[in-house]
């Protein structure tokens, strides 16, 4: 059963709705490439042990840079100018390629959740449990839902989009329930924020599938032009949150569970230092 081609291709965007995606795209870089920079010259400011997760997200930020420059690239090569600021763009003869999302989504998920487990600091039986089964369920949640993104069918999308659901659950399961025990052993100046961490990393994954299902809404908004500007904001607006937001929230983690655990790494109260008084009268 075939559907409007226009739900995946866009023939022609508005000089506003270009602009809007453009900028947009602009944002993610900038939030990503600045986010990794400052996580990898902050480790030293965090214990040893919690120093991976925080390489681990400056590496998730740096591979969404890389992506969404490609992107960004490919997205003016799609849609180029018209003879004036106010044309329209109109499509080319290169395609707005979706795929560069779902190869960093299948790069990035799964570290998104090494890093997660990691900054709790697990014994390491109990992490290599849980990435047995988180890692797993994220890649193939991404592989099963590529086929789907791909296709003109309304039948094939929804098959494939429900395959893709199975492991999705199956992860929210897994961070809901299992990660759930751990919390007992964390202390209590950080339960409430890894509780809100995992809480809205899952909240923030629920606007993936919503975005896919917008070319099976069809009709003139969501099988539109309009429907493509708002997918795209809300995987780029999303891609922010979940990846530097969150490697943010983990660094703040990594930083309270430091001070509790050393008190040298409390630099945010240290002393400062008593001037000699020679010094002064010299």
């Amino acid at each position: 059963m075939a559907f409007n081609a226009a739900a995946e291709f866009v023939p022609s965007l508005t000089a506003a709705q270009f602009s809007t995606v453009y900028n947009l795209f602009s944002l993610v870089i900038a939030s990503m490439l600045f986010t990794a920079i400052y996580l990898l010259v902050s480790q030293r400011r965090v214990a040893p042990r919690y120093r991976n997760a925080l390489v681990v997200s400056a590496i998730v930020c740096g591979i969404a840079a890389y992506h969404y420059i490609r992107i960004f690239n490919n997205f003016g090569e799609a849609y180029p100018a018209g003879a004036t600021v106010d044309d329209a763009h109109v499509a080319s003869n290169i395609a707005f390629n979706e795929a560069y999302r779902y190869v960093d989504w299948l790069l990035t998920v799964p570290l998104l959740l090494i890093e997660t487990v990691a900054v709790m600091a697990l014994t390491r039986d109990t992490q290599r449990a849980l990435l047995y089964k988180l890692v797993p369920a994220s890649a193939l949640m991404i592989v099963l839902g590529y086929p789907g993104e791909l296709s003109g069918d309304l039948g094939t999308r929804a098959l494939w989009g429900f395959l893709s659901t199975i492991p999705f659950v199956y992860l929210l399961w897994v961070l809901f329930v299992e990660l759930s025990r751990s919390l007992d052993r964390q202390p209590a100046e950080v339960v409430h924020t890894i509780k809100m961490l995992r809480l809205s990393l899952v909240g923030l994954w629920g606007v993936y599938p919503i975005a896919y299902m917008f070319p099976m809404i069809g009709g003139d908004f969501f099988g539109g032009a309009d429907g493509f500007v708002l997918r795209q904001a809300g995987y780029s607006i999303a891609d922010i949150l979940a990846k530097a937001a969150f490697g943010l929230a983990i660094y703040k983690i990594a930083r309270v569970k430091s001070r509790i655990e050393d008190p040298a790494y409390d630099d945010d109260h240290a002393s400062a230092p008593v001037t000699d008084p020679r010094r002064v009268a010299a």
